[in-house]
């Protein structure tokens, strides 16, 4: 039997990069999958043909992870088109890319909206579908930024922060209803997500440098740490942050 066979998954932000590698990791294991996404409608049409092609149930829902009212829409569709949740992974991300002196006080509110409110507003959402189904499991998606400094990082950086310590909130006040919450802290990885980044080259550069294997990290990489933290071989891992860099953050 397929590791996830009977399970259904929903990944915000789910459409492309990361959460792309996670959906198609999880539907090949026999997930049904839900991948939310925001502005490309064709490109999630693709997503689902991809899904599908692993012989599973595949659903795209277009909502903000930053507002209120979408998540809730989202939730109650995936419940009535696929049936319920056992997995959530909070991996939508959009937030201001300047330096702290630059950050207005709109720039810090989307940031931390969409990347750590989000992930409390989705989990509170997730939980009453979790339990119908006698439990479950969160994976918040992280990054290096929240300990340590990365150049024009400040706003998301610290929503990241915010994030791990909802995590751990959650980890411990959710895991009497058998629902699993970590995060997963991925190292710098190459995806389109990256070409936005004021300062690439120089990450890039610094990564290349400093990482043992002298490359950048892979989507596929982070979708083999998420779908272990989803499955039961991580159940005994509560609250925590499992850091897939190929062991930059030891020496970088």
């Amino acid at each position: 039997m397929k590791r996830f066979e009977g399970k259904i998954a929903l990944i915000t932000g789910g459409t492309k990069g990361i959460g792309r590698a996670i959906a198609l990791r999880l539907a090949g294991e026999g997930c049904d999958v839900a991948v939310n996404y925001l502005k490309n409608r064709d490109n999630a049409g693709k997503m689902v043909e991809e899904i599908e092609g692993h012989g599973v149930r595949a659903l795209a829902v277009r909502g903000n992870v930053g507002n209120e009212e979408h998540i809730a829409r989202m939730f109650n569709k995936v419940e009535s088109e696929l049936g319920g949740l056992d997995y959530l992974v909070s991996n939508a991300a959009v937030g201001a890319l300047k330096e702290a002196m630059e950050i207005t006080a709109r720039d810090w509110e989307m940031s931390m909206n969409i990347i750590a409110r989000a992930l409390l507003l989705s989990s509170q959402n997730a939980v009453r579908l979790m339990r119908e189904r006698g439990g479950g499991s969160i994976v918040a998606l992280t990054s290096m930024g929240s300990v340590r400094y990365i150049p024009d990082y400040a706003a998301v950086g610290a929503a990241k922060a915010a994030l791990e310590s909802t995590v751990r909130y959650l980890a411990i006040e959710l895991n009497r209803w058998n629902i699993n919450v970590n995060a997963v802290a991925g190292g710098i990885t190459d995806t389109e997500s990256l070409s936005y980044f004021p300062s690439r080259d120089q990450l890039v550069e610094h990564a290349l440098r400093l990482t043992p294997s002298g490359r950048l990290t892979k989507p596929d990489e982070i979708a083999s740490a998420v779908a272990f933290l989803l499955s039961d071989d991580a159940k005994w891992i509560v609250g925590q942050t499992l850091v897939v860099d190929g062991g930059l953050s030891l020496v970088g």
